[in-house]
């Protein structure tokens, strides 16, 4: 079973069309990158994703279930980092994730048990009883990955998760998942505008004026082009 099947999804906004028929699929367990220029439509396919926009055309299943007729299961299966973050600054890490452990309803022991998982896994058990605000981004943005890793999605979004963070803890933040991704049978989707968060052994999606340009391995988007991946994406983004 694919952790992810998109088919034939579009939205606009007015007449506007900000998708186009978009479809692809994700295998569990892979890391998949969704590349594509500012305002190639990757901020409405996630509001699609999580459902702060309802689905209209087309279908989204997660792991099987539809996100239109079984949200709730759908959804269960689903682990988020937005863009821009959603932690409470005045509340400690450990606090914020046991907000979030009620919000999912995990009984109180369980709780316990998946945060002190986390924090370990993520390496802030020192920083448990800090306020949020005093974290830098790299660790605020590893907050964010426990949290939406407690209720064990197979599914992890992140959406341009690295976004204001500085070329070291971007490339840490990339590694991170990545680790996460085999160690743990994690499927991710990284949402991202910039090559360098790209690794030749990844799937590549490209992602261009609502529709899906090209998907493949990165290295070989990259051989088919002079000049690398690089020349490819500005080749294939031009034509769109």
């Amino acid at each position: 079973m694919n952790a992810l099947d998109l088919i034939d999804l579009s939205f606009a906004y007015g007449p506007r069309r900000a998708l186009d028929r978009v479809g692809f699929h994700l295998e569990s367990g892979s890391f998949t990158a969704l590349l594509g220029p500012n305002g190639a439509g990757k901020s409405t396919l996630v509001a699609l994703l999580t459902r702060l926009y309802d689905l209209r055309q087309g279908e989204i299943r997660v792991c099987g279930f539809s996100l239109r007729q079984e949200p709730r299961k759908a959804l269960a299966q689903l682990g988020v980092v937005f863009q821009q973050s959603t932690l409470d600054l005045d509340l400690s890490v450990e606090q914020n994730l046991r907000y979030h452990a009620a919000l999912h309803g995990l009984p109180g022991k369980v709780a316990t048990q998946r945060i002190e998982r986390e924090l370990e896994r993520q390496q802030l058990g020192s920083r448990r009883n800090d306020s949020v605000r005093l974290l830098n981004g790299g660790h605020r943005r590893r907050v964010e990955i426990a949290r939406a890793l407690l209720h064990e999605p197979r599914l992890l979004l992140l959406d341009e998760a690295s976004a204001g963070l500085d070329p070291a803890s971007r490339d840490a933040l990339n590694k991170h998942v990545r680790q996460l991704c085999r160690e743990q049978d994690v499927t991710v989707l990284w949402t991202t505008h910039l090559l360098d968060e790209v690794r030749p052994e990844d799937r590549l999606l490209i992602l261009n004026q609502g529709r899906i340009i090209a998907n493949d391995h990165a290295a070989s988007l990259g051989a088919q082009q002079e000049g690398g991946l690089a020349a490819a994406f500005e080749r294939l983004t031009a034509c769109a």
